[in-house]
């Protein structure tokens, strides 16, 4: 009987166990590899009229939430099932634990289910499959096209040419005004030609008209009758003149001094009381002032000049000829620099746009190891057993006593070293061949580690190292050691990252190795390790 009653109490709690969980907890898989994604899913029954919430985490212990899913919402009868998914990860391997997640329903806290999930490391298999180098970016399709650039270059030409026409033109201006005149007769009459072309009134400009008539008048004044109009009032203008016709005896009637007086009153009213004239009236104050210009002019004396004097004048005429004649000519010179400064400028961004900033810089300032690539190759044998190969330069034999070890080098029968360059600098190239006294196991992969070894000595730090097989164009087989290293200068104490590529070929008793080295991201010396790759050939070991 007892043993009912626990059986009965055992399901009665079940059911309210099972009435009371409000989250259901599920995962997709418990075990996964490094950086992969564990899909954590809560889901939950509810009444329609029911409030629930989860919660927004960026971590659930100790992995890291990748994704947080929208919450699917599937009706069922009266009820709404919610569905709400996290994308988790974790990038250590280990075992670890999801812990509860509160969920509110209605303000009231739901705790989900706690999982143990497992990350497991990634095999990596250096020995099954070969390494590659990263690829190059490659250039993605310009749906454009590049005409916006040749339409850039044709705006800047023709700002180019806007500002050389606007510069020439503003030149040309300073020039006519600057043109000097023989007398002041004929610059006040020059003058008074180009006031009329302008046609100021005509264009409602009449106190500017005003202000240039009588600026022409005054001037002429001043330099002809050697008075301060400029400085003067009209009323001073006018005694001024009444007192120099006395002194120098001009023979100036009264007619003529009240007109000019009368014009430049009205001018007066003109530009400080807004007058406006009509247009006859300025017409006739115009025809007055040209009238009282060459009236003064015919009165002024005559003075006859004596021999120095005229000499004086030549001299000075044929200096102010010079001058001119060398403003000309500098203004020339400077006007074709521009033009070919603005040329070059044009062409220069044009190639920019085009062909890139790397193609003018080493077209125009140079680059070491393009002028290699572009210069004249040479193919010779090198050693024994000997290797054919083509190089920028000749390659120069090296003394290998002090290279190597005394016990090393008494294994070998012969050993012939050539190189271009150093280490140090843009290019490196290395040819050298052995043979051994007597019969040896030759572990080319062995070989590979001593050569790096030797350049580490020699200042290369931050060795990676990448090995594959490697086969000539005949199908001598070897091996091929490449990658990247950081080579320390000990002069400067400065350090450059270098690309190097390293090739062991092995015959009967023979040893063959080639190193090339260059400057990492250096396409041109790229383009010269494969030219010299591409051309090596291995002569058989003489027995």
């Amino acid at each position: 009987m007892k043993i009912r009653l626990y059986l009965l109490l055992l399901l009665l709690s079940s059911v309210v166990f099972a009435q009371q969980k409000q989250v259901v907890t599920s995962i997709d898989t418990i075990k996964n590899k490094i950086g992969a994604e564990f899909k954590l899913t809560l889901k939950t029954s509810v009444d329609t009229a029911s409030k629930v919430v989860f919660p927004n985490l960026k971590n659930i212990g100790a992995l890291e939430v990748i994704m947080s899913y929208p919450i699917d919402t599937i009706k069922k009868n009266d009820r709404y099932e919610l569905i709400k998914k996290y994308g988790l990860t974790q990038f250590d391997s280990g075992r670890y634990t999801i812990p509860s997640v509160k969920i509110l329903i209605n303000s009231k806290p739901f705790l989900s289910d706690s999982l143990l999930v497992e990350v497991a490391n990634v095999k990596v298999d250096t020995l099954q499959q070969k390494m590659y180098d990263i690829k190059d970016i490659v250039k993605s399709e310009n749906q454009i096209g590049d005409w916006w650039k040749y339409l850039l270059v044709l705006a800047l030409l023709l700002g180019v040419g806007a500002f050389l026409y606007w510069y020439i033109k503003k030149q040309q201006k300073k020039k006519i005004e600057a043109e000097i005149f023989k007398t002041p007769i004929e610059k006040a009459t020059s003058l008074l030609q180009t006031l009329e072309k302008k046609e100021l009134w005509q264009k409602g400009e009449v106190k500017a008209y005003y202000s240039e008539l009588t600026d022409i008048t005054r001037n002429y004044i001043e330099e002809a009758i050697e008075i301060p109009a400029m400085e003067s009032t009209t009323s001073e203008l006018i005694l001024g003149l009444r007192a120099a016709s006395v002194k120098k005896k001009m023979a100036l009637s009264q007619e003529t001094i009240e007109n000019l007086e009368r014009v430049l009153k009205q001018a007066d009213l003109v530009k400080f009381a807004k007058s406006k004239p009509l247009d006859f009236e300025i017409t006739e104050d115009r025809n007055k002032i040209q009238k009282a210009i060459l009236t003064l002019d015919k009165s002024i004396p005559i003075e006859v000049p004596i021999e120095e004097d005229i000499l004086l004048n030549e001299a000075q005429r044929q200096n102010q000829i010079r001058i001119q004649l060398r403003k000309k000519r500098n203004s020339r010179i400077l006007i074709s620099v521009g033009v070919v400064v603005g040329i070059l400028f044009g062409l220069l961004v044009f190639l920019v746009m085009t062909k890139g900033f790397d193609y003018v810089k080493d077209n125009l300032i140079g680059h070491p190891t393009k002028e290699l690539l572009e210069g004249e190759w040479v193919k010779s044998e090198y050693g024994s057993p000997a290797v054919l190969i083509e190089t920028p330069k000749v390659l120069k034999r090296v003394d290998t006593q002090k290279m190597l070890p005394k016990e090393t080098m008494a294994l070998i029968k012969e050993m012939q070293f050539f190189q271009y360059g150093s280490m140090l600098d843009n290019f490196y190239i290395v040819v050298s061949t052995s043979t051994f006294k007597n019969p040896v196991e030759i572990d080319l992969s062995k070989a590979l580690e001593g050569s790096l070894k030797l350049m580490e000595s020699q200042g290369a730090q931050n060795i990676i190292v990448k090995q594959e097989d490697f086969q000539t164009g005949e199908g001598i087989e070897g091996i091929k050691g490449y990658g990247t290293m950081t080579i320390l200068n000990p002069i400067n104490k400065t350090s450059e990252k270098a690309y190097y590529e390293i090739l062991y070929f092995k015959q009967e008793q023979g040893l063959q190795q080639i190193i090339i080295l260059h400057a990492e991201g250096d396409r041109y010396g790229n383009e010269i390790a494969d030219r010299i790759l591409n051309s090596v050939e291995l002569k058989q070991a003489s027995k």
